[in-house]
């Protein structure tokens, strides 16, 4: 640890200067599984050297450390800008996309952390430099550090190398912080969310691998998948970006892609749902009784996941998905490639892109928002879809004797099948304009996790008496089996109208702002990935009491002060 922090100090205090070399020559810019023929993935400690030598070459960069993990690593965060900047109020004033990519959140899935490690060396020295006039990019390439640092060769064995091994999935704790979002237990998740209160990017492109299906696709994508998320961010990114992304990569780099999803059965769909419902309430699941038909399914919905959560941020968000069963060098490449069409495509469009986000901005803070979703359902797409079936074959490693699967590359049908890849709102509620809660002690955690999403709250300064519209809970449905520690709760009951006295210092949440939707999935009695799911309420809910945050229907007339 004391070399990794002389390490970070390094990088974020060298004296810049700026050279020109070929980077066929500069072998000192290098990254691990480059200098082991791919045969490793780098440590923390060869991240933090390659970031050191970049700044070497190139004035366009800064480097900051957004937050620290369980452990105390600083994770550095790279910013490219032409003219160079430090400071996210420097990134608006240029009215340019900030493009943020993120990868190592799953620290066996490496090959993010080194497609990044390769483009900012091409952004900073290369042939994307002139991307930079058009973007600000921020990059955060070991976001998982922690995870990344436990490498065993004995780590995610099936998947196709890098075979001296990878990290874990998991942080120091044992914590998915792909699964940490909304509840924001993690210090990694705290730190990423306020990355993105200050800087506020208006694309996040998340980096993974497959750990499922054998498919024909090198890399699989999703935009954000809740619809609760305004439907013209959705619509930019289904309709528009990704497929033109798509033509792109198999033009010009010969990579296919499609939207992610596994091979599922639509019997077995159903069955799952049931099976969820069953085990929240300790009761058996259902047997399988009916011929199967296969189709291709994305996986949820729920904002607990990146991709969902910034959605909900009204902001654009792209989830990457390498084929494990491809190569590691392979996997690599298919990241890199698709990162480059990203950066390019929002280069070209980033007049349409800022315009976009301020749209939806503008409308949230009118309080211009339709009713959103508390439960939800798998949709299809109109017509079968002839998704790649692969192939694939077993190899030994040589480093410890187990079989990896590798993807037979140019083996693979098509196969028309139903594509679920889209979810429904099966239930909707009004978006209120405010919601209000009383200072109780109970509601502490609540206040705090409002405030790290960086959603604006404010406090009552006189006693009000309010009519409100309340939910009297009907029953408490908690699951059987533990999910991330937490015994998750979802809340079945009836709305009503009635006049409610709140003292001063009560809470006030208005939804006139650009994190409404956030707020509504956060606050909503029947939310299913909101502060009941993680149990941040317990200790109010039961059958026959109402529900301790309230909602404001009508014109919010209070005295109140910004917390």
């Amino acid at each position: 640890m004391k070399l990794a922090t002389a390490l970070l100090s390094l990088l974020l205090f060298f004296p810049l200067t700026v050279t020109t070399m070929p980077r066929t020559q500069d072998t000192s810019l290098k990254s691990r599984a480059e200098t082991s023929n791919y045969e490793e993935t780098s440590r923390y400690e060869d991240v933090l050297r390659f970031i050191a030598e970049l700044q070497k070459r190139t004035d366009k960069l800064r480097v900051e450390t957004f937050g620290k993990t369980e452990e105390g690593r600083a994770l550095p965060l790279l910013i490219f800008a032409d003219p160079p900047i430090a400071q996210p109020r420097e990134a608006r004033a240029t009215n340019k996309p900030v493009i943020f990519i993120q990868a190592n959140i799953h620290a066996g899935e490496v090959e993010g952390k080194e497609a990044m490690l390769h483009l900012s060396r091409r952004i900073a020295t290369g042939d994307l430099r002139t991307l930079l006039n058009n973007l600000i990019i921020l990059i955060a390439p070991i976001y998982n550090a922690d995870g990344n640092e436990k490498i065993s060769p004995n780590n995610r064995t099936a998947q196709n190398g890098p075979i001296s091994g990878v990290g874990t999935r998991e942080n120091a704790k044992g914590m998915d912080l792909n699964r940490d979002y909304m509840k924001l237990e993690s210090p990694e998740a705290n730190a990423l969310v306020g990355l993105m209160n200050r800087w506020d990017p208006h694309l996040t492109v998340d980096l993974h691998t497959t750990n499922g299906s054998y498919h024909g696709y090198h890399l699989t994508y999703a935009p954000t998948l809740n619809p609760n998320a305004d439907p013209r961010l959705i619509a930019f990114g289904r309709n528009k970006m990704l497929p033109a992304i798509t033509r792109t990569l198999l033009r010009q780099h010969k990579f296919r892609t499609y939207f992610y999803g596994n091979f599922a059965t639509k019997e077995r769909m159903n069955r799952e749902v049931n099976t969820f419902e069953m085990q929240r309430e300790g009761r058996a699941a259902l047997p399988a009784d009916k011929p199967e038909t296969k189709v291709w399914r994305t996986f949820d919905h729920r904002p607990m996941f990146g991709n969902n959560y910034v959605g909900l941020r009204n902001r654009l968000t792209i989830l990457s998905e390498a084929y494990s069963y491809l190569d590691f060098k392979g996997r690599i490449a298919v990241t890199e490639a698709f990162v480059e069409e990203i950066f390019k495509y929002s280069a070209l469009h980033a007049a349409e892109i800022t315009a976009l986000i301020k749209r939806v901005d503008d409308d949230a803070v009118r309080g211009k928002l339709p009713a959103k979703g508390v439960a939800f359902e798998l949709a299809a797409l109109e017509k079968p879809v002839p998704i790649l079936v692969g192939e694939v074959k077993k190899v030994k490693n040589p480093r410890n004797g187990k079989d990896m699967t590798v993807m037979i590359e140019d083996k693979f049908t098509p196969t028309p099948m139903p594509d679920y890849g889209l979810f429904t709102a099966t239930k909707t509620n009004p978006v209120p304009r405010a919601y209000i809660f009383k200072n109780d002690s109970g509601l502490k955690t609540v206040i705090e996790k409002l405030q790290a999403h960086g959603i604006a709250t404010e406090e009552l300064t006189e006693a009000s008496n309010l009519e409100v519209e309340s939910f009297v809970i009907e029953k408490v449905n908690k699951a059987a089996r533990a999910f991330q520690g937490h015994a998750e709760v979802k809340l079945q009951g009836r709305a009503q109208k009635e006049t409610v006295s709140f003292p001063a210092g009560s809470l006030l949440v208005r939804t006139s702002q650009p994190l409404a939707s956030l707020i509504f999935y956060l606050l909503e009695a029947e939310s299913d990935d909101g502060f009941v799911r993680w149990n941040f309420l317990d200790a109010f809910l039961e059958k026959g009491k109402t529900y301790p945050i309230y909602k404001l229907t009508g014109e919010v007339k209070v005295a109140s002060k910004l917390r």
